[in-house]
């Protein structure tokens, strides 16, 4: 599987990657074996990139991912997870402050973006997956906490990176807008991007695309389906994990029109598209079964008319600054 560079750092990542929030139960409670046998598969199929994070089933995903990378040579793989929450044990009547994860362990995740939670977090995420470094480290979703992130979170980071706990650094987001901020602001490696740059979404052309292309930097894309309107535009679909606008709807069903015109998938259109853009270093794609992720693979390699991206242009159904496959700007 062909593998790039995370921007200037030594870090190669295979351009798919495997995400791990299904495998930590995401709306839906997912078997070991199951978890076992997606990732197997992954592997199988030649991915060597795995994303994940406290977050995801409150530990159970870095666990699950852990049971399976300490089998293989640790060069032969690049991981990456996160720091920003730290997991703390359920007592009593301590409610979670979200319901998305099913069947996972009795833990609670806290915001916490402080340089010694930070050292705190990749310790416990060490422990949980049973390794002794990670590839890529993320700080996840500091919506609410930028200055915490900036001046806390990051002098963390760039030590782990100097003393070669983590090879690359970067932060993992579903804006643009505060990425593009910390890009302007700091030396990250890259960032992880959800649902921001897709068939429906182009903003990250405004701000982020272009301070990381004069920056050096790389963005690694998750989301590419929107979280499912991009998959299977029927009515009711999600975008962002909400039902979807009539707009948006109405947007995605017309792709998934000229898709068929063309012969092709709207699954396959919407992940290449996301690779096409030069500073995009890879994607993750969820999974939560064998089956999941070996169709996301062969989706990335159906071959694609020339003539749907042309036609995407001429229609104007994505932003004209769009790079798109064998097509000229």
């Amino acid at each position: 599987m062909p593998c790039a560079r995370l921007g200037r750092s030594a870090v190669e990542i295979t351009r798919l990657g495997l995400g791990s929030a299904p495998l930590g139960g995401l709306f839906e409670p997912v078997s070991d074996a199951d978890a076992e046998a997606t990732i197997e598969r992954a592997w199988a199929l030649g991915i060597r990139y795995f994303d994940t994070a406290p977050l995801y089933g409150y530990g159970l995903a870095e666990q699950r991912l852990g049971r399976f990378l300490r089998t293989k040579p640790r060069d032969s793989f690049v991981l990456s997870t996160k720091v920003g929450r730290l997991l703390r044990r359920i007592r009593g009547d301590d409610p979670r402050p979200d319901r998305l994860y099913k069947g996972t362990p009795p833990e609670r995740a806290v915001f916490d973006f402080s340089h010694d939670a930070v050292l705190r977090s990749v310790e416990e995420s060490l422990e949980r997956l049973d390794l002794d470094r990670v590839d890529i480290l993320y700080i996840h979703d500091p919506d609410e906490h930028y200055e915490a992130a900036l001046k806390g979170a990051f002098p963390a980071l760039e030590r782990l990176r100097r003393e070669k706990v983590v090879g690359a650094i970067g932060a993992g987001m579903n804006q643009h807008e505060m990425l593009a901020r910390f890009a302007a602001a700091a030396p990250f490696d890259g960032f992880l991007l959800a649902g921001r740059y897709t068939l429906l979404d182009q903003g990250a052309l405004q701000d982020l695309f272009p301070v990381c292309a004069e920056r050096g930097m790389g963005i690694v894309l998750g989301g590419v389906y929107n979280s499912g309107i991009l998959a299977d535009p029927r009515a009711g679909a999600t975008f962002d994990y909400r039902e979807a606008s009539a707009d948006l709807l109405a947007r995605a069903q017309r792709l998934k029109v000229l898709c068929r015109e063309h012969g092709i998938e709207l699954k396959a259109a919407a992940i290449q598209f996301a690779l096409a853009h030069s500073v995009v270093t890879g994607a993750v794609l969820g999974a939560r079964a064998p089956a999941e992720i070996e169709e996301s693979v062969t989706l990335a390699a159906q071959p694609i008319p020339v003539g749907f991206w042309h036609a995407l242009r001429r229609q104007s159904l994505v932003d004209p600054r769009t790079p798109l496959p064998g097509v000229n700007a």
